[in-house]
């Protein structure tokens, strides 16, 4: 017989409130979301800006939850089912959070960065598994309550658990880290993502800092040291009592220092050195900004004392999640067109890595590199400075056309070579058609911008308008 996740005498002891109807006495997982219930779940009824939990709560519990975790019950959900009625039910998430955390007794690894936490979090939890049972949220639940429902979810049978941590703010990284409490803290890197609440790089920098205020004694730190203002985070890990600082990086001074990155259409080959020892890998998507994050996973690999040839070697079988660089093969007339679909979220520098692996690409004969770029949101005052700071990016790439969606990318339009551009629109909805009708067989294209300039519907739109030639790559 399999473990609970979590049995009721547990979550009774962590969250306290009072109970209303006669709830299991264990329970299979974890959710705020009606839709994702199959049977035996607790479900925390949060208050959200768009929706309030509490009206999914009764329907929850008809598909089969064993428990809903409310702030104010009424007759419809007494009715449905088992009722924890807590004063706050985020705060009541935040309660079963950190006992899972108390109760786990392997290594916790927190990652932030503006750049690549994502794809980092997934590398670390794919690879580690090599060595021992990992955790890690399988999409970007890296805020206020995403934080504590990964770690709700986090079994306590866990060696390696991976938390993501994200922010829009100062001071939000503390309090996340205050609640993972992380055996090892990494920043993949600082830039210009949500400047608008910081002022600059080095209000960034600061506030990725504050993952070490959270560190278990004598933790690790793992930090990009090609970021910028790197002394600032590296202080403020040895001012939080860091027992390891360990550098990675291209830099010369960097502990884990890249020699050489050979990026092919499905993968890239890493070398590197790291303690005077030469280390070879393959990680199974391409691009020289993928081949940065790996050597995240070598430092957190060292700082736990992880079997290091094992897990390089799983490396080798991770793919991109939707958006963040899966290539797709489409079939158009007389041949191929590769679509790299990196269209999930974008700020300057995850830009610039994206037209890096496009310009890593090589076209078939006759073909072209194309970009397709939306706006990039959450940049204040430095906006359109920022967009028409990508000009070039855009022409270093090699990129032969260029199609651009939104206000803000009038102002990288305006910057870029008459003969480079292809359309622009207000609406990206315009695009698909467009495309559709430029591309041709031979072709590289490339699709990026902020969730808000809904990018990706144009990657999935080309997608369906063409039929794959082979699955992804």
């Amino acid at each position: 017989m399999s473990t609970p996740l979590w049995t009721w005498d547990e979550v009774r002891r962590a969250i306290g409130g009072e109970a209303s109807g006669q709830p299991p006495e264990a329970f299979s997982g974890v959710t705020f979301d009606s839709r994702e219930v199959r049977g035996g779940e607790i479900f925390f009824a949060i208050r959200g800006v768009r929706m309030d939990g509490h009206a999914f709560a009764a329907a929850a519990l008809g598909s089969g939850a064993a428990l809903a975790v409310v702030s104010r019950p009424d007759d419809g959900m007494r009715a449905a089912g088992p009722l924890l009625v807590v004063e706050d039910t985020l705060e009541a998430l935040r309660r079963l959070g950190a006992a899972a955390r108390e109760r786990v007794a392997g290594r916790v690894v927190g990652v932030t960065g503006s750049v690549g936490k994502t794809t980092t979090k997934d590398m670390l939890a794919l690879a580690l598994s090599a060595t021992g049972r990992t955790h890690a949220a399988k999409a970007s639940f890296n805020n206020h309550w995403g934080v504590p429902l990964t770690l709700a979810r986090m079994p306590r049978e866990t060696d390696y658990g991976i938390v993501e941590m994200g922010m829009n703010a100062p001071g939000e990284i503390a309090d996340l880290t205050a609640l993972v409490r992380p055996d090892v803290a990494v920043v993949t890197h600082v830039a210009e993502s949500h400047i608008g609440a910081f002022g600059d790089l080095a209000g960034i920098a600061r506030a990725k800092a504050e993952i070490f205020s959270g560190l278990s004694a004598g933790g690790a730190a793992v930090i990009n040291r090609d970021a910028p203002h790197y002394g600032i985070l590296e202080a403020a890990a040895r001012d939080a009592g860091a027992g390891e600082v360990l550098s990675y990086g291209t830099h010369p001074d960097a502990a884990i220092r890249m020699l050489d990155a050979a990026s092919k259409d499905d993968c890239v080959c890493v070398e590197a050195e790291a303690r005077g020892q030469r280390l070879v890998w393959r990680v199974g998507m391409p691009g020289a900004h993928i081949a940065l994050n790996s050597l995240a996973v070598v430092g957190v690999a060292l700082a736990t004392g992880a079997d290091l040839t094992a897990v390089l070697h799983r490396l080798a079988d991770m793919r991109a999640p939707e958006g963040r660089g899966t290539r797709h093969r489409l079939r158009v007339q007389g041949g191929e067109v590769l679509l790299i679909d990196e269209s999930y979220n974008a700020n300057p520098a995850s830009m610039r890595a994206a037209l890096t692996a496009l310009s890593e690409a090589s076209p078939g004969p006759g073909g072209r590199r194309i970009a397709v770029l939306g706006d990039m949101l959450e940049l204040g005052e430095r906006s359109a400075e920022l967009h028409a700071g990508l000009a070039e990016a855009v022409e270093g790439a090699g990129v032969d056309a260029l199609y651009v969606s939104g206000s803000m990318m009038q102002h990288l339009w305006d910057a870029t070579p008459p003969h480079l551009r292809a359309a622009r629109v207000e609406d990206p909805r315009e695009l698909p058609d467009m495309l559709k009708s430029d591309l041709r067989a031979g072709d590289v294209v490339m699709i990026k911008g902020s969730l808000g300039s809904r990018m990706m519907p144009v990657a999935r739109a080309l997608r369906e308008m063409f039929e794959p030639s082979r699955k992804e790559v």
